[in-house]
């Protein structure tokens, strides 16, 4: 396969017959050495990591297909760690929407002054930039349409989407004994239309969960699947 773009966690692939995939690899983001999932930038290489952020994405976007929520979703290989994907155009250059339902992280270095660590947040949606010299900024919806990177009405769209979405994993979650405190997604287009679909991955590496009030190392949630 052809590598077309190489990204901090995974690459972009084309195979001869113009099929796209990623490729998941073991790096992960963080700094000096230690995970963090909002970091900028690679700080370490875990072997199998690659391994179990496709298992993850496979087990929830195959749920979320079943559930009737549009994606780039086509198949995975585990054993090959690459997942087949339609061709999708990201908003602007990269935007990505968190649901929170427990005030913990940015959240709380953000809205200390009100919130306290641990308050439920009923699936609070916020935007922002992907933008790594500006630390992904926070934008609202005004900001997204004056600046084109939304058309008018998409706000509210995503939004709910992200909802929808984030409350059938939770639930799934719950199932295997885990609660979902936060969790990333990201939309865009599929290629030559204009249909709002869920892109990217659905790993550990993009919630935050936990079991009763133990932290879960998102490498591990692969275990509970």
């Amino acid at each position: 396969m052809e590598n077309i773009y190489r990204g901090k966690t995974k690459d972009l692939l084309q195979d001869e017959q113009g099929k796209t995939y990623f490729h998941f690899k073991d790096d992960m983001t963080g700094k000096d050495g230690q995970f963090d999932p909002g970091a900028n930038q690679v700080g370490l290489t875990v072997e199998g990591s690659g391994k179990a952020n496709v298992t993850v994405s496979k087990y929830f976007f195959e749920l979320l297909e079943a559930k009737g929520i549009p994606t780039h979703f086509v198949e995975a290989n585990i054993d090959e760690n690459t997942m087949e994907i339609k061709p999708a155009k990201v908003f602007g250059k990269g935007l990505e929407v968190i649901c929170r339902f427990v005030a913990v992280g940015s959240f709380i270095r953000r809205y200390g002054l009100y919130a306290e660590s641990g308050m439920p947040l009923e699936g609070y949606v916020e935007f922002t930039l992907k933008d790594d010299d500006r630390e992904d900024p926070l934008i609202n919806e005004d900001a997204l349409e004056i600046l084109g990177i939304l058309n008018e009405g998409e706000y509210a769209k995503i939004k709910q989407l992200t909802r929808d979405i984030s409350t059938i994993i939770k639930e799934d979650l719950a199932t295997k004994g885990l609660s979902l405190y936060d969790i990333k997604l990201e939309f865009g287009r599929l290629a030559g239309s204009d249909e709002i679909v869920l892109i990217d991955e659905v790993s550990g590496g993009n919630m935050r969960v936990y079991k009763e009030t133990e932290y879960v190392n998102p490498l591990d949630i692969v275990h509970y699947l």
